[in-house]
């Protein structure tokens, strides 16, 4: 008995696909309305002949003009585009690559991707065999029974069974599939990333504090009064000029100046801004690998190409800067007032934001924005992109090990916690020079950094006139001791909270 290969994905030709439309072109005119498509469908006996809500669908999906009508080249694009993406769904289930699904493999990944139990799944199995009744389906029966299928909730093969078992509590009058659970599932991903990003913040406050402390301070000297000053006068257990660590110094400052509060100035602040940041970064990196995955003419978003992987992570950060940018700025400006001020707290939030309007409006709020757009690209990239690719690999590799799917799966925390780390790193420390100078255009003419700047450049050339190259990495060991910890706990929870609320 000959064994059947994987199949090779082709690209259907131009005889093939005037075929296909012709049984649909009822009329034989060039032009398929929506009552002709519905009749050819009764005509051919199409499993979905009797889905209205399905064939309505697909219609629309077909008429990518919207003039109501499909012509030949609307069919041809749609036909080529889905070809490929139903070569790419057998591909996946396909394990062993012999051309060949067996049903109960089929039916355990539409298991996985319904996420609950599959009823009346051998009628289902016919329907794409051609009612043929031996226990695996072929290349050929699967694509020439998901072709006229539309592809609702990002796959072919569930629409197919949402319809054909008549599910209709996930169809909507429009007979969209899962369309009301689809929409909580994207809200899934957003609330999971910004509590996510509220818990990861809070537990690295005091790292940040001191991060923005040393990127403000150009000379840190300046910062930590004499013995003989005042405050040394109050504190004289222990004389400031002997401690050498820009670190410690800091941190000594910062508590002598406002005891263990002073770590966690702005951390409210922080905590508002988090939220909807993290939320945006980790939700719209979601949609950004849906939109690349239906680019890509790929079913699943983990079929992604890493190209793709790391483009919908920069896009993701992207949206999550300008989200947040005039709340970030508000905090470096509560960081850089005086330590000594008597102004507290709201009091304080409140009163910088009223100057900084005064000073220059909103556009003030937003001073600096394309250079954190630049960073933040490139470091959302790598940082979710390199996270991604890490959990990619792993997966595969435990597959291959364990001998079961990808979909079984599950990584450990302690896995979790090194990954995230190394993304993290990674992306902080190659974009960390433009989150300085970002910074410094955000913090100008303030208590902690009195200097105006022209914009990028300006603050460039006087950054390494003032300290030179290795001032463009001051606050780097800080940042990175901040980065590790928050970025693995954010991590962490993520996926812990993608698990427990059924997104992945």
């Amino acid at each position: 008995m000959t064994t059947d290969k994987s199949p090779i994905k082709r690209v259907p030709d131009e005889q093939e696909l005037k075929r296909l439309f012709e049984l649909i072109d009822l009329n034989h005119t060039g032009k398929v309305d929506a009552t002709t498509l519905h009749k050819a469908f009764h005509e051919t006996n199409h499993p979905l002949k009797n889905s209205k809500s399905a064939i309505d669908n697909l219609f629309h999906s077909l008429d990518s003009n919207g003039d109501d009508v499909i012509d030949f080249q609307e069919f041809k694009d749609y036909m080529r585009k889905a070809d490929a993406q139903i070569h790419a769904g057998f591909v996946k289930i396909d394990k062993d690559q012999d051309g060949k699904i067996v049903k109960s493999e089929l039916k355990r990944y539409l298991k996985q991707i319904k996420d609950k139990d599959v009823e009346d799944f051998s009628e289902f199995s016919r329907h794409i065999s051609s009612k043929s009744s031996s226990d695996y389906i072929t290349y050929d029966q699967w694509r020439e029974f998901l072709l006229f299928v539309p592809r609702m909730n990002g796959s072919r093969l569930r629409t197919a069974y949402e319809f054909l078992n008549n599910n209709e509590a996930d169809l909507n009058s429009e007979g969209d599939v899962t369309v009301v659970n689809e929409f909580l599932k994207g809200i899934g991903f957003f609330l999971a990333g910004g509590l996510s990003g509220v818990v990861s913040r809070t537990c690295t406050a005091p790292f940040d504090r001191i991060k923005v402390f040393l990127i403000a301070r150009t000379d840190l000297s300046s910062t930590l009064l004499h013995d003989k000053s005042e405050l040394a006068k109050q504190h004289n257990n222990v004389p400031l000029k002997k401690i050498r660590s820009p670190l410690v110094k800091a941190a000594t400052t910062l508590y002598r100046q406002g005891g263990l509060k002073a770590f966690y100035v702005g951390n409210g602040l922080n905590v508002m801004k988090v939220f909807p940041e993290s939320a945006m970064k980790f939700g719209s990196f979601e949609l950004a690998k849906r939109v690349m995955a239906n680019l890509e003419n790929v079913e699943d978003v983990s079929q992604l190409s890493k190209v793709s992987t790391y483009i919908a992570g920069g896009l993701g950060g992207v949206v999550s800067q300008f989200t947040v940018y005039p709340i970030d700025t508000l905090k470096y400006r509560v960081q850089c007032a005086p330590l000594d001020t008597k102004i507290k707290g709201n009091k304080l939030l409140i009163e910088t934001a009223r100057q900084m309007y005064n000073e220059g409006g909103m556009k003030l709020f937003y001073r600096g924005v394309l250079v954190g757009v630049a960073g933040i690209f490139p470091y959302a990239a790598l940082d979710l992109g390199t996270f991604s690719a890490l959990k990619k690999w792993y997966i595969h590799k435990e597959a291959k090990r364990l001998k079961c799917s990808e979909d079984s799966v599950i990584m450990s925390n302690l896995v979790v916690l090194p990954m995230g780390a190394f993304s993290g790193t990674v992306g902080a420390t190659v974009v960390y020079p433009i989150n300085l100078l970002r910074t410094r255009l955000q913090a100008q003419g303030t208590f902690a950094h009195p200097y105006k700047y022209d914009g990028f450049r300006d603050v460039l050339q006087q950054t390494i006139k003032r300290e030179g190259l290795p001032g463009l990495f001051k606050g780097l060991v800080p940042n990175l001791a901040k980065v590790c910890p928050a970025v693995s706990i954010s991590y962490l929870m993520y996926e812990n909270l993608k698990r427990a609320m059924n997104l992945e």
